[in-house]
């Protein structure tokens, strides 16, 4: 039997300590219907079967990845803000390197383009589809509850971010879909008229009742960051 180095070793627990802070929730195969309020367009788009966190990514997540200074036990369990769609695609890649995945995402000219590949193991965004179509999880309304049992918005908040998986989760069972924080997606949102703008989706503890809905749409530079945005992980499955 080949004997396992130290460095080898090193990589195996840190694999495995990530692993023990992501939950991925399968999502099944189906199709969406998408619309942009700004353009009256509508479209469909086809999911093939992926992988989404039941949470979006926590402080004790992002700074175990990061080597981030240590945080308090009160803080750990909610949802890191203050992100940038950047800074996300980043973590996705270090995140998939310090568990032993293929990247996702390559990196050009510090950041003016960014490739995406759809077919790694590793971790990623959701593209807007995804996300929305994980968070109607098979129901056809603008939310999947009623709205203070699924979400902290700005009626229930208390003016801050809560703790992940404190509200009823889909049908799916994904908590926080709405509410809480933001999600960036990957999707560029208009490049014609909005450049490299990119989508976030889902509302905050900051968001008015009408902002936290399946189907609201949100969008800001890539650079920008805010106390109420956050991201989720994705990964794609293998095809057969």
């Amino acid at each position: 039997m080949r004997e396992v180095n130290s460095d080898e070793k090193e990589v195996s627990e840190v694999s495995d300590g990530i692993q023990s802070q992501v939950s991925m929730l399968h999502i099944p195969r189906g199709e969406i219907e998408l619309r942009d309020d700004r353009t009256k367009r509508v479209w469909s788009s086809e999911i093939k079967p992926f992988l989404l966190a039941q949470y979006p990514v926590t402080m004790e997540l992002y700074c175990a990845t990061t080597n981030k200074s240590s945080i308090s036990s009160e803080e750990a369990q909610k949802p890191v803000v203050n992100i940038s769609w950047n800074e996300a695609i980043y973590f996705c890649n270090l995140l998939s390197l310090k568990a032993g995945l293929k990247e996702c995402y390559s990196i050009i000219n510090e950041g003016e383009e960014v490739i995406c590949d759809w077919e790694a193991d590793g971790y990623r965004l959701p593209s807007e589809a995804e996300w929305q179509y994980a968070c109607k999880a098979g129901t056809t309304g603008y939310r999947y509850g009623e709205l203070d049992s699924i979400a902290w918005y700005n009626e229930n908040s208390g003016g801050h971010v809560h703790e992940v998986g404190k509200k009823v989760p889909n049908a799916w069972g994904l908590n926080d879909m709405l509410g809480n924080v933001w999600e960036w997606c990957w999707d560029l949102y208009d490049e014609k008229v909005y450049g490299p703008y990119r989508i976030f989706r889902g509302g905050s503890w900051a968001e008015v009742e009408r902002g936290c809905g399946a189907t609201c749409r949100r969008r800001s530079h890539p650079s920008f960051c805010i106390d109420d945005l956050g991201f989720r992980l994705a990964q794609s499955l293998p095809t057969r």
